[in-house]
């Protein structure tokens, strides 16, 4: 999909200059005059030509790159999982066939008590150990049912009275309600993390089906090379970006902290620095994230938003708009990058209006290359 829509936009680029080179040179230098007041002049080589329509049509807006507070930032990898005491098992009531409940997968959301699985014992070797259960509670019933009233009556012993009753007791613990019907069921509400067996399989009971994680407080644990041991201490927030929108969100929005953690490092040479937060919704434990730690104190530094930077064979350049009318391609070089804005160490000086969002756009006009007549490079 995101293929034929950027097919449909680079055509799209196309056909538009491709109006502009059909229209008779004087009129369009006329035109061009007109917009900026002054004669039709010629734009260096390499400009990008994007007509003002069709830069509000896709969404092309710049803003002035400047300097802002950025502080020191490792970019890692990391893992989000439920709180340790926020983890519940769905287990196997009886012996049998299991048959998931509809729906019913990993990132599935569930209820305290809703079913998660039915077991069938019908046809399988062994029988159903709950039938027998449920059996001996039916007989443990009955005789008690019967020695109560003669036991009222002073008709039977204190002793015949008292077996009756510890016979009922012990098969009232023996028999499960939840296992007669067949259904497994979550212990709480939250979301289904893993699932130990599918539909069709043969399991014991107390096997486990599910594994279910609550949503309220989820647990990050990022893996930092150990040869940032000595800056370790200086993290303290951390921006995740979730791997379903691109979206990013610091630590401390979500109220987050972050847990004492083992400062030696593993045999992988990794370091976990492990912090707890909030969920707002948009977390599902079990997800693979790109993490950015943050350290403490800042400096002032030139910065562009993280979208206006393109990176082609290893290096990295911004679009910058020259008027109305004309971009050009700026190779750059990049410093800090804290997952929303990235630091330039060169190839910009402040000022220069960079192409914020509809990157796509701008770089599609420059593979269309039709430079319209009155823009021309000979000069």
């Amino acid at each position: 999909m995101k293929t034929i829509s950027s097919l449909l936009l680079c055509a799209a680029v196309a056909i538009s200059l491709a109006g502009c080179n059909s229209a008779p040179a004087h009129d369009h230098d006329h035109a061009h005059a007109h917009a900026h007041g002054h004669e039709a002049e010629a734009h260096p080589d390499g400009a990008i030509v994007l007509s003002p329509e069709m830069a509000q049509r896709f969404g092309v807006t710049t803003a002035k790159a400047a300097e802002s507070e950025i502080g020191a930032v490792v970019k890692v990898g990391g893992t989000i999982e439920a709180a340790s005491d926020a983890q519940g098992v769905v287990t196997a009531t009886t012996s049998g066939i299991v048959t998931l409940g509809r729906g019913i997968n990993v990132g599935s959301q569930v209820g305290a008590g809703n079913a998660v699985a039915s077991i069938k014992a019908d046809n399988v070797s062994g029988g159903d150990a709950n039938r027998a259960a449920k059996a001996a509670l039916d007989a443990a019933q009955a005789e008690y049912d019967r020695v109560k009233p003669l036991w009222d009556e002073r008709l039977v012993t204190q002793a015949q009275y008292n077996a009756a009753v510890a016979e009922l007791n012990r098969a009232r613990a023996a028999f499960s309600a939840s296992a007669a019907t067949g259904r497994a069921v979550s212990p709480m509400a939250g979301v289904i993390t893993s699932l130990a067996v599918q539909t069709g399989q043969y399991v014991e009971v107390g096997a486990v089906i599910a594994t279910v994680s609550a949503l309220k407080e989820l647990t990050l644990t990022a893996q930092l090379p150990a040869r940032h041991l000595a800056i370790l201490s200086d993290f303290a927030d951390a921006r995740i970006v979730n791997p379903q929108t691109g979206q990013s969100t610091t630590l401390s929005a979500l109220h987050g902290r972050r847990l004492n953690s083992n400062a030696s490092a593993g045999a992988s040479g990794y370091i976990p620095v492990v912090f707890t937060f909030a969920n707002d919704g948009t977390w599902v434990p079990g997800s693979a994230v790109e993490v950015y730690l943050l350290g403490h104190g800042s400096r002032r530094a030139l910065t562009v938003p993280v979208g206006a930077l393109c990176e082609q064979q290893g290096s990295f350049f911004v679009f910058t708009r020259l008027d109305e009318d004309c971009y050009t391609k700026v190779p750059v070089s990049v410093g800090v990058n804290d997952g929303t804005q990235v630091e330039i160490t060169s190839g910009l000086k402040g000022g220069e209006e960079v192409v914020v969002s509809g990157v796509t756009t701008v770089r599609l006009a420059e593979s269309a290359g039709a430079i319209p007549e009155g823009h021309s490079h000979n000069h």
